[in-house]
This record gives structure tokens, C-alpha cells and sequence, in this order.
């Protein structure tokens, strides 16, 4: 239920007295209770048995707060989920923290918060713990979201750089520049012919099914998996390395992949899947769409052998059934490239963008 007094947060919803305790209470616990979060201490106590365990945090400051396919709270959770994915892990737990503006309307942060609940089960994570801090109006544009998570480690997976070699493929598991291309449009009040929309998703439930089938963990004899995508054996490593492309998109990840193993990539321009309206949208602003952040996609750098058979799980499922193999690790040289073979056939080399395009999106 909502406080009896306020429809509007106010400074002294961050005071630590009584106005705090009913927002907890009254907003924020029915919307994402669970026993962890109901303890309301100042850390969440978890049983979690595992010998590794990846641990991220993000900020999150998008501009809109709603945007067709998502919001902040959406953004949020998934965001997080995400970079837990990409390192290989299950993710099990995020935290939660708000920086309000005073005079922010109480039903948004409702809204907000709901979406929250539905992302994390959707995601199967809970929210453990967190925080609220209300700040004078003007300080934060509305709303400002941190959230922080923890994963278990998936038995078997050793993702990183250096396992990176020459004739590795690269496999991104649908169209790219979706969210950026949305947030900004509906940001600065441009409409286009076919509706664009985020591709805002959490990626966990694709990202282990891949790592599960495809690392070897479960060899022929052993307890096989419980998913339906038949395992593939005798393949170690098959996925070598994962990121997700969110700001500075598809560009800046795979110079970052390039940097870090010390390799060239060549990627083509055909391959990669892209809506048309979303490159339409690109073309007219002047954005290069290799640029552009995504929430939904990763690139997975896998052996050759098992290119096909990862590109395979991935079509069979819902968040990855436009996935495409979209290059390859060429080669070692003084300095590494990405190169991309135009669908004209020449070639042109794929830098890393100098800063963000366009400001504000996640």
C-alpha cells in the first residue's frame, strides 16, 4: 500500500526515520520481498556452495525512464545479469540502490519497482539488500539506480583472453544496436515508420545453456544435462571467451577482444544482423551502428569446431534465434585490427570509438 501522506518522495524519505521506514515498508519491501530482504540488516546473509563466485556492479542513469521494451528498473536488473553471464556464471543475487530526486512521484517509483520484482524472477534472481538516498530536485534527474550481483561460477568454464586463437569464430546471438537507437529516438521525439525497440534482456538463460552443452563439463558416461539441446562431445572449450556489447556496442568489444588476446579480427558487414530500421534510423542521424549500445546481445568467441553447433543453441532459443556467425580471428601482427569486408567487398578497419555517441542510455 502507499503512505498515507505523501504521493511524491521528499528529502526526508532518505532522513533514516520514520518517513524511510514506511517507504521501506509500504513500497519497497512488498514489491520485492523475500526472506533475505525482509531481514532488512545491513548486509543479506546467503548459502550459496560454490568455490568461485563472479561479482559485478553497474550504474544505471537512462534517460527516458520508460522506453519502448523497457525502463530503468528492467535496465537495471538485466544490465547486471548480464555482465554476470558473460563471465560464466549462474547469477543468484543482485542489490538494490535508489538515488531519488525530492518531488519524484510515488506511482513511477511503483512502476519502477514492479518492473524490478518481474525482471529478477523472470531472470531467476532475487534482490537480497539495498539502499534508498533522496537527494534536493535538479541533483538527480528523477532517478538514479545502482545495482550490484553475485553468480556461481558454471563447473568446468574457464572464459579469458588467452584462450583465444587464430580460426576461432565469432558468433553474436542477434541484431545489434537496438536500445541505443530506441532510447535516443524517443529521447529526442523521433518517430519512424516502424516502431523501434529495445532489445533489453536478460541473457543467463541462453549463456549457460551455450557454456553447459558446449565445455566439455558432463563427457559421454557422466549425468548429462537437464536441457534439451543435445550436448556436444568431445569438444573442450568450445566457447572461449564472452561480452556483451553494450556501450560503444559491437566496435568497442571487439577491440576490446583484439586488445586483449593480441589478435586481429575480420568480421562481414553481410553477416551481421541488423533491423532495417534500426540502420535506416542509423543512416539518418549520422550513427554508425557498429557503435551503438545493446542490453540483449553478446559475442562469443568459440572454436571453430563448435561454431555451428553454439550458432545452433543459440537459433534455439528465444533471445538468440537471429544469432549469425559474423567473423573470425585472423591473426597476430605489431598491432591488432578489426577489419570489416564491406558487402561491396572492400575493407575497412573497425575502430574503437573515442567516446559514447549517444549519452544517457543505460
Amino acid at each position: 500500500m502507499k503512505t498515507n501522506r505523501h504521493d511524491r518522495i521528499l528529502l526526508a524519505h532518505g532522513g533514516g526515520g520514520q518517513l524511510m521506514d514506511e517507504l521501506i515498508r509500504h513500497v519497497i519491501l512488498p514489491s520485492l520481498n523475500n526472506d533475505a530482504l525482509a531481514e532488512l540488516g545491513d548486509s543479506a546473509e546467503l548459502n550459496v556452495a560454490s568455490n568461485s563466485l563472479c561479482f559485478t556492479t553497474d550504474s544505471y542513469v537512462v534517460k527516458p525512464l520508460f522506453f519502448n521494451g523497457g525502463d530503468i528498473g528492467k535496465l537495471a536488473v538485466c544490465g547486471t545479469v548480464n555482465d554476470l553471464a558473460v563471465a560464466g556464471s549462474r547469477p543468484v543475487a543482485l542489490s538494490l540502490s535508489l538515488i531519488i530526486e525530492d518531488g519524484f512521484k510515488l506511482e513511477l517509483l511503483e512502476k519502477i519497482l514492479a518492473s524490478i520484482s518481474q525482471t529478477a524472477k523472470q531472470n531467476d534472481v532475487a534482490i537480497v539488500t539495498g539502499d534508498t538516498k533522496t537527494v534536493e530536485a535538479g541533483a538527480a534527474d528523477k532517478i538514479f539506480i545502482n545495482t550490484a550481483g553475485i553468480g556461481i561460477k558454471l563447473d568446468g568454464v574457464d572464459l579469458g583472453f588467452e584462450k583465444i586463437t587464430v580460426g576461432d569464430k565469432i558468433v553474436i546471438n542477434g541484431t545489434i544496436g537496438d536500445h541505443g537507437l530506441t532510447v535516443i529516438s524517443q529521447r529526442e521525439g523521433i518517430k519512424f515508420q516502424s516502431q523501434l525497440q529495445s532489445d533489453c534482456a536478460g541473457l543467463a538463460g541462453l549463456t549457460c545453456q551455450l557454456l553447459e552443452n558446449t565445455s566439455g563439463i558432463n563427457p559421454v558416461g557422466n549425468k548429462t544435462s537437464k536441457s534439451s539441446v543435445p550436448r556436444l562431445k568431445g569438444i573442450s572449450n568450445g566457447v572461449k571467451f564472452m561480452r556483451d556489447p553494450t556501450r560503444g556496442g559491437l566496435a568497442a568489444t571487439l577491440n576490446e577482444i583484439s586488445r586483449g588476446s593480441g589478435l586481429s579480427i575480420e568480421i562481414r558487414e553481410a553477416d551481421i544482423p541488423v533491423n532495417p530500421t534500426v540502420q535506416a534510423a542509423a543512416d539518418m542521424l549520422g550513427f554508425d551502428v557498429l557503435t551503438i549500445a545493446n542490453e540483449g546481445k553478446f559475442v562469443a568467441i568459440v572454436s571453430p569446431e563448435s561454431a555451428d553447433d553454439c550458432l545452433n543453441i543459440c537459433k534455439n532459443h528465444p533471445l538468440g534465434k537471429n544469432a549469425r556467425i559474423i567473423g573470425e580471428v585472423v591473426g597476430t601482427s605489431d598491432v591488432p585490427v578489426v577489419e570489416m569486408i564491406t558487402k561491396i567487398g572492400g575493407k575497412r578497419i573497425v575502430q574503437m570509438p573515442y567516446g559514447r555517441e549517444l549519452p544517457r542510455i543505460c
